[in-house]
């Protein structure tokens, strides 16, 4: 019996991680509990366990004292000695009072804490490994759905797609292979909860670092994401490297870089847009694919009130402000959009040696606010 006990400890400790010396000590903890419940003892005892050879004894320990008040937990001085006569008052006397059929408690005992133990250190490693992946981007199998969740396997466990984290224009069916960005990952008593999302920004941003080489490696940074999930997008690029095209690299020979994201998101639309630390610039780059004449900037307030084209009004608010509310949201400027007319009306504009975009430089702006719908990618 020691002999298959010391394998399986030294087998647990390889596969599991768990060491040799913590299970041994919780199995002797879990046999003093057996020992006290099914013998009706609440005595102070000790269990040896031998691995060499396969004894497993229990002894009640007792302190020395002068006067006996508990013989449970207390030995005279005088019958200490008849044991060993070098027993003094404050020692303290181990007594073997090892049931007969104790052997067959300890075994069962012993199963479970160890089944306990693997099932605690296998939660343990799949905690160890999700907690270090949140914020990360992981390809799942969709295993079943109720109508709270959508369950789905990566690996070793189910994680949870609550119902407010799913796509609306997506249908889930089991055995489905989806990307999900892992938002949650939580310790319970019944092991690690992960909770998953095709919703959040950040699923957009990991996707463009996977498909991007420029992005993964650092050339072209992500500065901010602006997303209504399944249905539109806007993301905002720059890059140190006067060489580099930031919008370009994102979109990729023919679209086909961004057109695998999109189709990942099942035809979500998305503006890829150059960044700039000049609000007026940004601000207008974010507004794509409408053209802009000019930006009036209130630093105090955060706000910026846009002018456009007469015929360009509708498609700067977008359907439903859309457009306008994504632009908000990327630049974290609030925006006000005027039409030019209405912005002569009011007279701030023209304004005199302002203005952003002249004959000359609309060209340069369109090429600056790249929007995909202008390359068919939808």
């Amino acid at each position: 019996m020691s002999s298959e006990l010391l394998d399986a400890l030294t087998l647990l400790e390889k596969e599991k991680g768990i060491s040799k010396d913590i299970i041994i000590e919780a199995i002797e903890a879990a046999l003093i509990s057996a020992y006290k419940r099914n013998f009706n003892q609440a005595q102070n005892v000790r269990v040896d366990l031998n691995l060499a050879n396969g004894s497993m004894r229990v002894f009640a320990r007792k302190d020395v004292v002068d006067e006996v008040f508990d013989p449970r937990l207390e030995i005279s001085v005088e019958e200490a000695r008849t044991i060993n006569p070098n027993y003094q008052v404050e020692d303290v006397v181990e007594i073997e009072v090892t049931p007969k059929d104790f052997g067959r408690i300890a075994a069962q005992t012993a199963k479970q804490v160890v089944t306990q133990r693997v099932r605690e250190a296998e939660r343990g490693v799949i905690y160890s490994e999700f907690i270090d992946r949140e914020e990360d981007i992981m390809t799942g199998i969709v295993q079943r759905l109720d109508s709270k969740f959508i369950y789905v396997g990566l690996g070793k466990i189910e994680a949870l797609l609550p119902l407010n984290e799913q796509m609306p224009n997506e249908k889930y069916k089991p055995h489905d292979r989806i990307k999900v960005y892992i938002t949650k990952v939580e310790r319970t008593t019944k092991g690690p909860q992960i909770f998953v999302s095709r919703t959040h920004p950040g699923l957009l941003k990991r996707l463009f670092e996977i498909e991007v080489p420029e992005i993964y490696d650092g050339t072209v940074e992500i500065k901010s994401v602006a997303r209504e999930a399944g249905d539109r997008s806007k993301i905002s690029v720059h890059s140190d490297n006067s060489e580099v095209d930031p919008v370009g690299s994102c979109v990729g020979p023919k679209g086909q870089r961004v057109q695998a994201i999109v189709n990942e998101l099942k035809g979500e639309k998305i503006d890829i847009v150059k960044w700039s630390d000049d609000p007026v610039v940004f601000v207008a780059n974010a507004l794509s694919p409408s053209k802009v004449l000019d930006v009036i900037v209130n630093e105090e307030e955060k706000a910026t009130t846009v002018v456009v084209p007469d015929y360009q009004l509708s498609l700067a608010i977008g359907k439903r402000g859309q457009n306008a509310r994504l632009a908000a949201k990327l630049t974290g400027w609030k925006i006000d959009i005027k039409s030019q007319t209405d912005a002569e009306q009011v007279g701030i504009y023209p304004r005199e040696g302002f203005g952003l975009f002249d004959d000359d430089h609309e060209d340069e702006h369109e090429e600056e606010a790249f929007d995909l719908q202008s390359e068919e990618i939808e």
